[in-house]
C-alpha cells in the first residue's frame, strides 16, 4: 500500500536553524519578515488525528513523539508499504513575500527531513518543497536534491500568485522534467501574497471555506493544460493532492468544449484537455467526496477514469484522515488507487506492486 499524503512537521521550526542560511537565521528567531505580508510560524502547533483513537489535539514535544504516533496508529496499524511524506508548515513558505527568505526556509527544510526523517523509516519516501514564487530557486533547488534516491516528487501549495501554467513558473517545469520528477501541488498556502482562494471574495464560516478550498485546483489544472505545459514536456504528471476529486470531470466537460469552439486561441493545444488530463494528471484520494449513494459517486469516478486516476492518500494526521479500510471505491479498482498508479507516477519506487489486501484476515471495507 503507497499512500501519497503522510504529513510530517516539527515540533518547533527552531529545528530548521542548524539548516538554513545564516542570512535569514534571525528571521527564523525571531518568527518574522519586517515589512512582508506573510510570516513562518515556529511555535508549537496543535496535531489532529483520526477519530478512532484520539479526538481532542495532540502536541508532540519531540520529533520522536511524533514519528512514534505515526508508526503506531498509521504505518503499522495499516501496514504502509510507502509512506510519501508531504512536510506541513513548511509549504506555507508560498506565502511569504521575501522570495529569497521563503526559498532559504524550504532548502532547510528539505535538509532537515532528509537528515531527520529518512533515516527513521524505510517506507518513508519524500517530497521536495520549493518556494513557487521564486522560481530560479525552486528549479536549483530541484536540480541540488532531485536526484536523491528517495526523492519522489516537487511540492507546492495550491495557494499561489499565479495560475502554475503560467510561464512565470517555466524553470519549475523545466527542472523537473530534467529530473524526471512529477510536480504535486497540495492543498494550501492561503495568505501572504497569494490571492484569496476562494472565487468572488472571503467567505464568512470555516466549513463553507474548506468546502471550497477545491477552486484553486481547478484553475491550476486549467491553466496547466493551456499554457501547452505538457504539449512541451510530454513525459510530465501534475499531481492533485486534498484538493477533492469528483469537480474534474465537470471541469473537464466544460474545457473540452471551450477548446473546441475557441482552439484557434492556444494552437499549441493541440489534443482535448480531457485527454491531456487522462494522460499526464493523477488526484488523491483524500478528501474523497460522499454522494447519497455508492453508485453515484462511482458513477462521476468513471467519468474521469478512476480507476486509472486515483491515487490513495490518508492526510495523517488530520481531522479528516481517510483509513484505507474504509475506501468507497469499486472493488475491482482496488490494486491500482492503491499501489499500481502510484508506482506508475513515483518512478523511483519499486515497480512490482502486490494485490492489496489489509491483513490475511480482514477484507477491505468496500
Amino acid at each position: 500500500m503507497i499512500d501519497c499524503d503522510v504529513h510530517n512537521d516539527w515540533s518547533s521550526s527552531n529545528v530548521l536553524l542548524p539548516y538554513i542560511d545564516p542570512t535569514f537565521r534571525d528571521y527564523l528567531l525571531r518568527g518574522e519578515l519586517p515589512g512582508a505580508r506573510g510570516s513562518f510560524p515556529h511555535a508549537h502547533r496543535p496535531w489532529l488525528h483520526p477519530e478512532d483513537f484520539r479526538r481532542h489535539d495532540i502536541k508532540p514535544t519531540t520529533d520522536d513523539e511524533h514519528y512514534s504516533f505515526m508508526r503506531e496508529h498509521l504505518l503499522d496499524r495499516y501496514q504502509h508499504d510507502v509512506a510519501i511524506l508531504t512536510g506541513e508548515e513548511a509549504l506555507e513558505v508560498s506565502t511569504l513575500a521575501n522570495p529569497h527568505y521563503a526559498s532559504a526556509l524550504a532548502r532547510a527544510y528539505n535538509d532537515w527531513a532528509v537528515d531527520t526523517w529518512l533515516p527513521r523509516d524505510d517506507r518513508f519516501w519524500m517530497s521536495l518543497i520549493v518556494a513557487p514564487q521564486d522560481p530560479q530557486g525552486a528549479a536549483a533547488e530541484i536540480r541540488r536534491l532531485g536526484a536523491h534516491p528517495r526523492v519522489v516528487q516537487v511540492l507546492t501549495s495550491h495557494g499561489s500568485y499565479r495560475p502554475y501554467g503560467d510561464k512565470f513558473y517555466e524553470p519549475i517545469w523545466e527542472a523537473c522534467h530534467e529530473m524526471g520528477l512529477p510536480w504535486a501541488v497540495h492543498l494550501g498556502g492561503q495568505g501572504g501574497i497569494n490571492y484569496q482562494p476562494i472565487g468572488g471574495g472571503p467567505t464568512t464560516y470555516y466549513w463553507e471555506t474548506h468546502a471550497l478550498l477545491l477552486q484553486p485546483a481547478m484553475t491550476h489544472v486549467a491553466s496547466v493544460i493551456a499554457n501547452g505545459i505538457f504539449e512541451r514536456y510530454p513525459n510530465q504528471k501534475l499531481l492533485v493532492i486534498e484538493c477533492g476529486v469528483t469537480w474534474l470531470p465537470s471541469i473537464l466537460w466544460r474545457l473540452d468544449a471551450n477548446w473546441r469552439a475557441l482552439r484557434k486561441e492556444t494552437p499549441w493545444v493541440k489534443r482535448l484537455p480531457s485527454e491531456y488530463a487522462r494522460d499526464h494528471i493523477r488526484m488523491s484520494t483524500q478528501p474523497l467526496e460522499e454522494a447519497a449513494t455508492k453508485q453515484q459517486l462511482w458513477d462521476v469516478l468513471r467519468a474521469m477514469d478512476g480507476e486509472n486516476m486515483l491515487m490513495f492518500a490518508s492526510d495523517y494526521p488530520h481531522w479528516d484522515f481517510d483509513a484505507p479500510d474504509d475506501m468507497p471505491l469499486p472493488p475491482t479498482w482496488m490494486d491500482k488507487v492503491m499501489d499500481a498508479n502510484a508506482r506508475q507516477v513515483y518512478t523511483k519506487l519499486p515497480r512490482t506492486p502486490v494485490p492489496w489486501q489489509l491483513d490475511a484476515h480482514k477484507e477491505p471495507a468496500l
